[in-house]
């Protein structure tokens, strides 16, 4: 009688341990979060979604707390063998009505936001395919995703490229179908187009463009063909903004690009073009003065290497184009026309920052021809003469260019065939060791010393670093390790060093570094490796 009376005292203090107040002032980590990401009086308020929470400002509904609490004390009266079953039920206060199922977050996001929030993806990957899987979201992304200032720019190619030409016929004129809605409803705001391995239907698309894209400034074809003289001109018309033309790789007759410079050539400010056979007759227009407003010029050979030397005037050209900027003669075996004993100077490129001769072959370019081409231009910030194996250091020395950052005068696999000089590199350092970011000396045959007394130069400078090196390559050189030590030491911003096939190096060592960590553990290694002084 006593044990039976003990234990329903024990249950019924069980009983109140489960109803104490305290108990009722505990808050789930729910309301925790609530409270703490937007605390009542804070100008924000949370808006709950099946996979995340979202902070918005402003006010925003009440709330449901009285509802939750509801739901969790009806779900533990409803559990089997609960303590708070066998408790008396106490009488709760009508339950307020539960709101409506919230639509979507997607829906309470401004248009402005999500506009900026597109923007920024586009701006990093393209607007296809994001856009168009954004649109079927719901109806505000779709909004959002239809405005036509979010497709600026834009690359199209037909899929399946290296495809059967039937099949690729296909599918060319199924893209084209698409397009025939996407240019007025999408692309009415378009400033830059790319059209790659297009071969069937290039100029009913180039139709199209000229239609519904009045704003386009860009025009690229990349291995695309059937581009006829009436597409390009009917496009200069009705684009008044287009001012640049990309038709690298490209089977486009001369006469089509030559009808487009007459049109359109007082707007153009940059021209790519691949040279062959028809190169020709578009450079003669341009030494025409037809495009006088021209800031970038860039002519390379195609994938089947052309041995026809091209002829280009200095002098000509010079005066053709005044305002030129960027001059790039890729991979060319330029044949400059000689100047004559009574020709006159030309008037040069006194706005010339960027001058590329570049190739993998030994070309014709002498001291004298890039004299020529730079005795007027103060401006120059990048050189590249790689395969210019007649350039010498005391005609780098004599031109006009004070503040050059990038210069490159690296031989590669042809050094072995040539007579090359051991010393002058001292001249190259001396005059823009305070300006150089880049320097480029793979393949020279310059001796030791005249390594080390020009990389001396840069610990030379005030203050003993020099910051604005950044990249040396000097591959193949006989750079001694103490003139390595020395030149990193004086450069922490040294982020690239190439030193393979120096023979002059330890093993082990000769390899190319990236970034400022491998560059000091090459310091490391360096110091370790020299012999300590007696």
């Amino acid at each position: 009688m006593a044990s039976g009376t003990a234990g329903r005292a024990r249950r019924a203090r069980r009983r109140v341990r489960v109803v104490h107040p305290a108990a009722a002032r505990t808050r789930s980590a729910e309301d925790w979060w609530w409270d703490r990401l937007a605390p009542s009086g804070s100008g924000y308020h949370l808006l709950q979604s099946d996979s995340m929470l979202l902070v918005l400002p402003g006010p925003g509904p009440a709330r449901p707390r009285a509802q939750r609490r509801a739901a969790r004390r009806a779900q533990r009266l409803r559990s089997p063998g609960s303590r708070a079953a066998e408790a008396k039920p106490r009488t709760a206060p009508a339950p307020t009505p539960l709101q409506e199922p919230d639509p979507g977050w997607g829906d309470r996001v401004p248009l402005e936001i999500l506009l900026q929030i597109f923007g920024l993806l586009v701006a990093a990957d393209g607007p296809i395919p994001f856009l168009g899987r954004a649109a079927r979201v719901c109806r505000r992304w779709n909004e959002a995703a239809s405005q036509p200032a979010l497709w600026h720019t834009l690359t199209l190619s037909p899929p399946l490229a290296g495809r059967p030409a039937k099949s690729g016929a296909k599918a060319e004129k199924k893209l084209l179908s698409s397009l025939e809605w996407l240019m007025p409803n999408r692309f009415s705001q378009l400033q830059r187009l790319t059209l790659i391995h297009w071969k069937s239907q290039l100029h009913p698309v180039l139709k199209l463009v000229s239609e519904s894209c009045p704003r386009l400034s860009f025009l690229k074809l990349s291995d695309c063909h059937g581009v006829t003289p009436d597409a390009l001109i009917m496009l200069a018309k009705a684009c008044p903004q287009l001012h640049s033309l990309d038709i690298q790789h490209s089977m486009v007759e001369s006469t089509a690009v030559v009808g487009f410079l007459e049109e359109a050539g007082p707007r153009m400010q940059k021209l790519w073009l691949t040279y062959n056979s028809q190169t020709t007759a578009i450079l003669g227009a341009l030494l025409g003065s037809c495009c006088p407003q021209l800031q970038v010029l860039e002519v390379s050979t195609g994938l089947n290497h052309n041995i026809t030397p091209l002829q280009l005037p200095v002098e000509a050209l010079q005066k053709g184009c005044p305002q030129l900027q960027v001059l790039r003669l890729l991979n060319l075996m330029w044949l400059p026309k000689p100047s004559g004993r009574a020709m006159t100077p030309g008037p040069g490129f006194p706005s010339l920052e960027e001058l590329c001769l570049a190739s993998s072959t030994c070309n014709f370019v002498s001291n004298e021809v890039l004299g020529r081409l730079l005795h007027g231009s103060p401006h120059l910030r990048l050189l590249d003469l790689r395969g210019c194996a007649r350039i010498t250091p005391a005609g780098l020395h004599d031109l006009p260019c004070q503040e050059l950052e990038q210069l490159h005068l690296g031989l590669y696999g042809m050094s072995d065939r040539l007579t090359l000089a051991k010393e002058g590199s001292p001249l190259l350092t001396q005059k823009w060791c305070h300006s150089l970011r880049e320097l480029d000396l793979s393949g020279q045959g310059f001796s030791e010393k005249d390594l080390e007394q020009a990389l001396a130069a840069f610990s030379g400078t005030p203050g003993g670093s020099h910051l604005a090196l950044c990249s040396l390559n000097l591959r193949g050189t006989r750079v001694t390790p103490g003139t390595v030590s020395s030149v990193i030491s004086s450069c922490p911003g040294l982020r690239y060093l190439n030193l393979e096939s120096c023979r002059c190096l330890p093993r082990g060592l000769k390899r190319a570094y990236r970034g400022p960590e491998e560059v000091q553990w090459c310091l490391e290694q360096l110091l370790t490796s020299l012999p300590s002084p007696s």
